[in-house]
């Protein structure tokens, strides 16, 4: 117990002085995660509204699909990309392995299938509800989808913020195509693992604290910029 009260009065030392390593770890580990999240939202908003009004051969198989890839291991979307990336690989001459760009994409892929799935179980439910009057209005397929992405866009909200939960927590897939390399590619969770490794348990502590912190203030943030917890609402 002594030696987890020093590596936390020691971790709050670092964080009040401003250590400059531990907040440059933090700046890269939140731009990595967050421009994933965006560009996942772009894409699984849509998809989960256009699988909510549509109907095809097939549909139910790409649900199942989709579901099923929410729980997609990390080490395989890791091992996945470094192949592709690997100089030998089809996408070797891009570059792009151990950079960060390679982070976000094996975020992207972590995170698309929770946002587009459960954007797709809020709206079905939401068409359900708006399906007749929408269809007495002769709206065309562009109004019916943007009337359920902004109606259900509180719902959806937590759609992104559960993909940018399992985003900024991943250390698996980041490792292997990001490569821990200081300066560059190193963030939040892969730091973790490696300061614990080598007995820097403030540190270690710190960053846990940092990480802790930034997904207590972006869940918080959007809550208060959606006025989800308005009173009167419950």
């Amino acid at each position: 117990m002594e030696d987890i009260g020093r590596a936390f009065l020691a971790a709050l030392t670092l964080l009040v002085t401003g250590d400059g390593d531990l907040y440059a770890i933090a700046a890269r580990s939140l731009f990595v995660t967050v421009s994933a999240i965006v560009i996942a939202a772009a894409i699984g908003l849509p998809l989960g509204a256009w699988l909510a009004l549509r109907r095809f051969p097939g549909r139910r198989a790409v649900i199942a699909t989709l579901n099923a890839l929410m729980g997609l291991p990390p080490v395989v979307v890791g091992l996945t990309l470094y192949l592709l990336l690997s100089r030998s690989g089809p996408l070797g001459a891009l570059g792009l392995l151990y950079t960060p760009w390679a982070m976000i994409l094996a975020q992207l892929i972590i995170a698309l299938p929770i946002i587009a799935s459960i954007a797709h179980q809020t709206l079905r439910e939401l068409w359900a509800e708006y399906h007749d009057l929408l269809i007495a209005l002769n709206t065309t397929p562009a109004q019916r989808l943007r009337t359920l992405l902004w109606d259900g866009r509180r719902a959806l909200l937590t759609a992104v913020l559960a993909g940018f939960g399992r985003a900024i927590g991943e250390v698996g897939a980041v490792m292997i195509v990001g490569g821990n390399i200081d300066q560059v590619t190193r963030v939040l969770t892969t730091a973790i693992a490696l300061e614990t490794s080598r007995g820097d348990f403030a540190l270690a502590l710190g960053l846990g604290l940092i990480l802790l912190g930034i997904a207590l203030a972006v869940n918080l943030g959007v809550h208060a910029l959606a006025r989800t917890e308005r009173r009167g609402r419950w």
